[in-house]
Formats: structure tokens, sequence, C-alpha cells
């Protein structure tokens, strides 16, 4: 039974290890197309270049410092209303640092001021848009014809902004833009609303002349910082449309029709979202390859009518994404696992999840909480780790007899399940009871496991020493490594009903596991470590406790049959003496 276990985990880890590179191998997996994701170099260039523009270009009055004098619009010409030259509007806020264009009225930048990602140059604030140059930018204007979808996103808006620089004494801040179409005789009007302290942007949009429903969208993988690799949950793009969510890209183009509360991209820690009022659908695309846009439909506007819903951009905090009252905070994938989501799972992970940040109030440092939470769930299962340990000790102190008896019934199955059952029963021992007690107590650990590395509650925080982000790697292997040497420990001084060629195969085990576990964050090695070290500790003391009470033999014609077997081994020893001389 322990073997199988083992044998199983084992090929379970190398399934979700291998799969990818398997599927690629073979040339099931589409190629990369030319475009991919931007590094964290050129995020910084794109930054470094863009500063050096907007230093050296003409700046509206609109851009200008903080005002809070009537709304101002942009260049134009006098007396026409017509913009001469593309210009940038930049609002900023405590939390984020937005620029839109006036071509097409787009997002063209959105910095977290909060989150930072490392490059070449060092630290730079986290990058939520796109820049690949290629696909419409967020908030752009969409279509089924073709010509005005064009016109919309080529043609340069007039703008008014009533403030850039949002805080305590102004809260609030407004940009309009606002496009005209003299030949269409067609009006549309973007107006932005920011809150101080707050992710989120209120949008309404009012067109006429248009007799189709019109997209607004996200752009190509705005919310996207980095694209996992191997199981790290689940990029691109997600809805919830009728109560229901849904968390995958389509092949091609998807359209979900329904109640739409949301429509978004995500990353493993950050999203963009659209939450609109009275839309049609929510909408999916895949672009190419790590390259995916998302959107929400409206109805053909009518004279009067108002497109209103909301942007969110930002980080995938829990109370932040609760707090919206959309169930954005499912995008958090704490039943996730391996081939997907588990509801056992999810339910027992947001309770430790409160219990982690509940002890984070009081220790300010994540790694220590993890050792505390990693104490508290060993506390709890100390019942079931003794009696799986007794199990384990009772099967070993047995497993002479259990050999003989399948040598001897070899040939004759039946009477050898029969044979077994009465051993286990006059021993009064459960063959399945050392892995019972690991099945029940498997949720909590993936759920754990999920936590530690989901939540962005871990990116950026520091535990000690070379540890400065428990959500990456350690850098110099450090915490793997003796994770691996308890692994080693663990298996010495657990009872095993193995022959020695197998015992001596499985010291494998936690050579392939410390190389598995190098690319995983620190955080979650060292809650694996941890849980390693008071695991060996509760087994050195209960074996000092109870260990030569279970090896005791048991009375009666159990005890006749041990004396039996040694009286046979030794008139066997007797008659090889006997034989030699």
């Amino acid at each position: 039974m322990e073997k199988r276990v083992i044998v199983f985990l084992i090929v379970s880890l190398a399934v979700i290890i291998g799969y990818d590179y398997l599927l690629k191998g073979m040339g099931l997996l589409p190629p990369s197309e030319p475009v991919q994701v931007a590094t964290n170099t050129q995020v910084a260039e794109r930054q470094s270049a863009g500063s050096e523009n907007a230093s050296t270009q003409s700046v509206s009055p609109a851009s200008s410092a903080p005002t809070s004098s009537p709304s101002t619009p942009a260049a134009s010409d006098a007396g026409t209303g017509t913009v001469k030259e593309e210009q940038t509007i930049e609002m900023d806020t405590d939390l984020f640092r937005a620029k839109f264009s006036t071509r097409g009225g787009v997002l063209k930048s959105w910095e977290l001021k909060r989150y930072t990602t490392s490059t070449d140059q060092g630290p730079v604030p986290v990058q939520l848009v796109y820049a690949g140059g290629r696909f419409k930018g967020p908030l752009s204007l969409v279509t089924t014809d073709q010509s005005v979808t064009s016109d919309l996103g080529s043609a340069l808006y007039q703008v008014t902004q009533d403030i850039s620089h949002l805080d305590s004494a102004h809260p609030t801040g407004h940009i309009t833009f606002r496009y005209h179409d003299t030949q269409r005789n067609m009006d549309v009007e973007k107006e932005l609303t920011f809150h101080h302290g707050s992710y989120v942007v209120d949008i309404a949009v009012r067109a006429q002349g248009l007799a189709t429903p019109v997209d607004v969208t996200l752009g190509t993988n705005f919310g996207i910082v980095e694209w996992g690799e191997g199981f790290i949950g689940l990029m691109g793009s997600a809805s919830l449309v009728d109560d229901k969510v849904l968390k995958e890209t389509p092949d091609g183009e998807a359209e979900r029709k329904g109640d739409v509360k949301w429509s978004a991209i995500q990353d493993k820690y950050f999203l963009s979202v659209l939450m609109p009022k009275k839309a049609m659908s929510a909408l999916a695309k895949k672009e190419g390859d790590k390259l995916v846009s998302a959107g929400v439909r409206f109805p053909a506007p009518t004279p009067g009518s108002t497109m209103t819903m909301q942007l969110y951009a930002g980080p995938k905090e829990y109370d932040t994404l609760k707090g919206l009252n959309v169930g954005l905070e499912d995008t958090i994938d704490f039943g996730w696992f391996v081939f997907g989501s588990w509801a056992l799972v999810k339910a027992v992970a947001k309770p430790i999840f409160y219990v982690l940040r509940f002890l984070y109030e009081f220790t300010h440092n994540y790694g220590v909480t993890i050792i505390l939470l990693t104490m508290l769930i060993k506390l709890m299962f100390v019942p079931l780790q003794y009696k799986s340990y007794k199990s384990m000790k009772q099967m070993q102190v047995i497993q002479p007899k259990v050999l003989a008896i399948q040598n001897k019934f070899k040939d004759d199955r039946e009477r050898l399940n029969k044979e077994l059952i009465k051993l286990y029963k006059d021993h009064r021992v459960n063959p399945v009871g050392g892995c019972l007690p690991m099945v029940l107590q498997m949720p909590v650990f993936v759920a754990l496991f999920n936590i530690l590395y989901m939540t962005i509650d871990l990116r950026q925080a520091p535990f000690m020493l070379w540890i400065k982000d428990l959500s990456v790697q350690d850098p110099y292997y450090v915490l793997p490594i003796i994770m691996g040497a308890t692994m080693v420990i663990q298996q010495k001084i657990t009872p095993t009903t193995m022959d020695p060629t197998q015992a001596k195969i499985m010291l494998f085990l936690p050579v392939f596991m410390t190389f598995l576990f190098v690319n995983f964050p620190a955080g979650l090695v060292l809650y694996w470590l941890t849980n390693n070290t008071l695991t060996i500790t509760q087994q050195v003391v209960t074996e000092r406790l109870f260990g030569k009470k279970w090896q005791v033999a048991p009375e009666g014609a159990d005890a006749a049959a041990i004396e039996d077997s040694k009286e046979q081994k030794s008139n066997g020893k007797r008659r090889n003496a006997s034989a030699t001389e």
C-alpha cells in the first residue's frame, strides 16, 4: 500500500511537470507568434523613453499641474474645435499613474505605485498596459462597421480635465474625451471619473450616429504583468455572466450573452476588469500566443442613452475585490488543484487565509506567520498523525508474518486474503490506517499550498536575511536544500514495510522533491520545511513514548505462533550447523 502511494505521488508530479514539455515535443501545442509579452527591460526602456518625450513635448493646459479651475480644452484650432496634434493626458493618484492619448481617447499607461517589478536598471513600478503596438488599446470603442471603428481609433479627440493629481484635498478628478464627425453626423463622448484611494474609475460613454452595437474593450493583455509557466493558476480572460464564472481563454473569439457582471483579463497577481451596467454580452478573444483581449458589448446607442461601467485595474487584493460586491474575489483561485477547481479545498482555503492574515497583524512578518500557521495546523492533526504512525509501526512489526503467509499461500489467492484478514484482526491492525489520516489532511495541505502560491500578500514580503521576497524562489537555494535534508531524515525514521532494496530506491524521492522545490516560491518551501521539521519531532517523541508498547507480542494463539516461529528458526539453525559438519 505504501509503495503504491509513493509511486502515485511520483507519477503525478512527473505528469504535472512534464505535461507542457511533452506536448511541445510532440508538436501538439501551437507555435509561438512573433509578438511576445514585453520583458521587464523593455518596460523600463519604454517608461524611460516616455518620460523623455513628456519632457520635450508641449503639454496642454489639461495635463498641467493640479488645479481646481473649470475644465480646460486641449490645444485646437481657434474657433473650429479641431485638435491639431496628439497629446498625452495624465492622471496621478496615490495608487496609480494613468496616461491617456487624445488619439482614440485610449489608455497608454497604467503604473501601480505600490508594486514594483525587477529590471536590469532596478525596481520599477508595475505596468499593466501591454505596449505591443499591434492591437487596440484599452478603452477603445469598436463596432461592426470597420470604417467607423477605424475612425474612432485614429481620430484626435478633444479633451477636458479639471485636475491631474488627486489627494485628500482633491479626492475626485474628471477627464472627458469628445469626438465629432460632421460627415457621418456622429458624436462620441467618454467621461472618466477618478477617485482618491481607489483603483476604480467610473466611465460613461455617450454616442450618437452609431447604428450598431458598441464594444468597449480592455485591449490586449491589459492587467497581465507576467505569464506563468507550469501549474501557476489560470491566466488570460475571465468573466461573470448569469452568476457563472468562466476562467478560460477561447481558442478564437467568444461571446457570452446574459447578465454580465464583469469581463476581465488576469494573471497570478493582477487584473483589469470592466463592470458594466446593462451590457449585452462579455467578449474574449485569443490574439496570439500569450496574447488575449476582452471587453463588453452594449446595444446600439439611442439618443440620450449612456453606456455606464466601472474599470478596475490593479492587484488581486482579496478585501479590495470583495468590497466591489460583484464576485471578483473568485479570480483568486484558492480552489485550484492541478486539473481544475476542488470545492472542498476552496471551502477550507478561505478560513486558513483569514487566519494567515490575522496572525500577520501580530507578527508583521509573513515568514514568521507561515511558521506559526503551520504549527497550528500541525497541532490540529496530532491525533491523526499519531494514528497514522501507530498503524505504520504495527504493520512493520507484523511484516514478517505477512511475508510468511504470502509465501505459504501464493498459489491460493482466496486463502491468502482470508489469512491476511485474520492476521490483521488478531493483531488489531488496519492495513490502510497509515494512509487514511493522510487522505483526510490532503484538503488542508493543498489549500495552504494554493494560498501561499497564489495570494498577492506574499509578493514583495520579506522574511529574514537573504529572503527578501517570499513570492519568488530562494536566490541561494538554502531552503530547498534544507527541506530535502529533512525529507531524508523523515524517510529514515518513518516505519516502512518495504524491503531494503525498495527503501534505497525511494531515497531518490527527496532528491527529486528538492529539484522540484528549487523553483517554488520561498514562502511555500518554508511551509514545507516547517511541516517536515514538525513531523520529525512528532515521530521522535511518539517513538520514545509508545514505540516499545506497539512492539509487545500479543497474547494467546499469536504469542504461541511467535514462539513456534522462534523454535522453527532455532531448529533451522541446528540443521544448518549439522549439515556443515
